[in-house]
C-alpha cells in the first residue's frame, strides 16, 4: 500500500477548503482517509495563520512510515521546515507554441513586405524629386537661349 499525502477538496461550490489528509493513492481524492493532518483555506490572505495549518508531529510519524506528499502539499511542508522542495526548471515553459511561431512569422513576413514597399516609394518619390530638380535647370537652359532670340529679335526690330 503506497500512501500519499495529499489534499481533499471540501467546502461549498467557488468556496474550495482543503483537508491534508494520509490516504492510500488509490483511493479517490475526496474519498477515504486514514487520517486528517492539516487545512488548508485558499481564501484566506497568504500572510493569514489559518490558511494552512499542519499536525508536524502526524506529518513526521507519516513521512517516516514511506508517505509521499503532492507537489502542492511539499510546498506547504517546505515553507514549514519539515520537507526540502527542489526548486524546478522548466526553460521551455516560457517558449511560444507552435500557432504563436506561425504568427509570429507572418507578422515579420507583414512587416518586411511593407518596409519595402515604403523603401520602393520613398525611392520612387526621391526619383522624381531629382528628374524635377532636373527639369526645370534643362528648360531653363531652353528658355534661355529662345529668350535671347527673342531679345535679339526686339533688338532687331528696334534698329529698323
Amino acid at each position: 500500500m503506497s500512501l500519499k499525502i495529499r489534499l481533499a477538496r471540501g467546502g461549498a461550490k467557488k468556496r474550495p477548503y482543503y483537508r491534508i489528509v494520509v490516504a492510500d493513492s488509490r483511493s479517490p481524492r475526496d474519498g477515504r482517509y486514514i487520517e486528517k493532518v492539516g487545512t488548508f483555506n485558499p481564501l484566506l490572505a497568504k500572510d493569514n495563520d489559518q490558511r494552512v495549518t499542519l499536525v508536524t508531529e502526524r506529518i513526521q510519524y507519516w513521512l517516516g512510515e514511506g508517505a509521499k506528499p503532492t507537489d502542492r502539499v511539499l510546498r506547504f511542508l517546505d515553507a514549514e521546515g519539515l520537507m526540502k522542495r527542489e526548486a524546478r526548471n522548466n526553460p521551455n515553459k516560457a517558449k511560444p507554441g507552435q500557432k504563436a511561431l506561425e504568427r509570429e512569422e507572418e507578422r515579420k513576413e507583414k512587416a518586411e513586405a511593407k518596409a519595402q514597399a515604403e523603401a520602393e516609394a520613398k525611392a520612387a518619390a526621391e526619383e522624381a524629386a531629382a528628374e524635377a530638380e532636373a527639369a526645370p535647370a534643362e528648360e531653363a537652359a531652353e528658355e534661355a537661349p529662345a529668350e535671347e532670340a527673342a531679345a535679339e529679335e526686339a533688338a532687331e526690330e528696334t534698329k529698323e
